[in-house]
């Protein structure tokens, strides 16, 4: 069974993914810093967003993909929570470069989180309640 809404969603990610990947390759190459951070500030800061975003997005789209599997389509809901983890993360990633605190850092990390908390509740609810087996008339 195809999962668009899951998907679309990892594609996008991953795609960003791959910009903060090369922000921190071109920063370790720019400043011959090869491990860590180097007491670089921006090194840091970019080693930081790349790895928030690896800490939040996996568990996001395993349960994206749990719900989508388990409902047997993507609702407007899960759409609408893959937009927004998309929008989420790259405004994390664009406040991680700024002064704290700041909206992007902050709305990104909210956003994420709060995605996270419904995206688990309503897995946990198809999981714990059954559904609604149709009345058989045979």
């Amino acid at each position: 069974m195809p999962i668009p809404v899951t998907l679309i969603t990892a594609g996008l990610l991953g795609l960003v993914f791959l910009a903060l990947t090369i922000r921190v390759v071109g920063r370790r190459m720019s400043g011959k810093i090869m491990i860590g951070d180097g007491g670089d500030q921006q090194m840091l800061e970019r080693i930081r967003a790349h790895a928030n975003f690896t800490e939040h997005v996996p568990i996001t789209l395993i349960l994206m993909a749990g719900i989508e599997l388990a409902s047997g389509h993507g609702s407007l809901w899960l759409w609408l929570a893959g937009g927004l983890l998309v929008i989420a993360r790259i405004a994390h990633a664009i406040g991680m470069s700024r002064p704290s605190p700041n909206p992007f850092r902050a709305g990104g990390a909210l956003i994420s989180w709060g995605l996270i908390l419904a995206l688990s509740l309503w897995a946990l609810w198809l999981g714990l309640v059954p559904p609604m087996a149709p009345a058989n008339f045979v």
